[in-house]
């Protein structure tokens, strides 16, 4: 696998719990590092004994992985921190702590009430359920609820405007207070913000995660409709590359509606995102 232009730097080791989860070490102190080259690969060289993090019945999602572990890459006495030389607004550490937690989720629990499967969505994320926080002071009432808030972000600096380069977009759409209330620290440093997917079909993506922050996704949802009779009902996650993270169907509660469903496939229709949601349908 060819890599080219790969920065790295390193800073002090931290090793953060999880909100909720118990921390545990097992005779950790041997480093694994991961670099991410300008195709957005990821290539980790993971040490002989790694940090696990086994998350309690305490975890906001009640049962997501009360009796399994996650590993995690982990530094003794410097934790390589990486920068995406392509989109260097990446906060890649917590980028990939949040896909470790998508797929930590027992694939049952994506098929619970829509509220419940919504909230695992936001924890995953690394962000906090606060319906009733003021638009702007933290509001996530609306991640994931309609067809274009769909895409978790990861980043590095997110006190920064939109200064029109992304189309369809409020100029100016800052949202760096919002972030800073509703991130979750655990998952990495940097930031969490469910951002608009609007131009995410262009190659490369013109949305708000690639353009106006500089960052990868750590996931997207796309809603789905495997029997081909309109009724999009199951979802996928995605990475930035376009590569399964989950998949589920609700079971119950309210959904955002058909059409903000709809219209959420048909802005990725054509691209690499759209890919597995497709699969379902053939």
């Amino acid at each position: 696998m060819r890599v080219s232009r790969v920065v790295s730097y390193s800073l002090g080791a931290a090793a953060s719990s999880f909100v909720g989860t118990t921390l545990a070490l097992n005779g950790a102190s041997n480093l694994s590092s991961a670099f991410i080259s300008t195709r957005g690969e990821v290539l980790r060289k993971i040490a002989d004994t790694a940090v696990y993090a086994s998350l309690s019945t305490n975890n906001p999602s009640n049962n997501i992985n009360k009796d399994s572990t996650t590993k995690r890459n982990m530094s003794s006495s410097s934790s390589e921190r990486e920068i995406d030389t392509e989109y260097p607004g990446t906060a890649v550490e917590r980028m990939l702590s949040i896909r470790e937690r998508v797929k930590g989720i027992p694939a049952e629990e994506w098929n619970g009430s829509w509220e419940d499967v919504r909230r695992r969505i936001l924890w995953a994320g690394g962000l906090r359920d606060l319906p009733d926080a003021e638009p702007g002071q933290g509001y996530t009432g609306h991640s994931f609820n309609d067809f274009n808030h769909v895409d978790l972000t990861a980043m590095r600096d997110y006190d920064n405007e939109n200064d029109g380069s992304v189309k369809g977009i409020a100029i100016g759409n800052f949202l760096g207070d919002g972030i800073r209330i509703a991130s979750l620290p655990e998952v990495g440093s940097g930031g969490s913000w469910s951002t608009c997917a609007i131009g995410c079909n262009k190659d490369p993506p013109q949305d708000v995660a690639h353009v106006q922050f500089k960052s990868r996704i750590a996931f997207k949802l796309v809603w789905a409709d495997p029997k081909n009779n309109d009724t999009f009902d199951t979802f996928v996650l995605v990475d930035d590359e376009g590569k399964l993270l989950a998949k589920g169907k609700p079971s119950s509660g309210v959904l955002p509606s058909l059409r903000e469903r709809v219209t959420n496939y048909k802005i990725v229709a054509g691209s690499k995102y759209a890919i597995e949601a497709d699969k379902l349908s053939t």
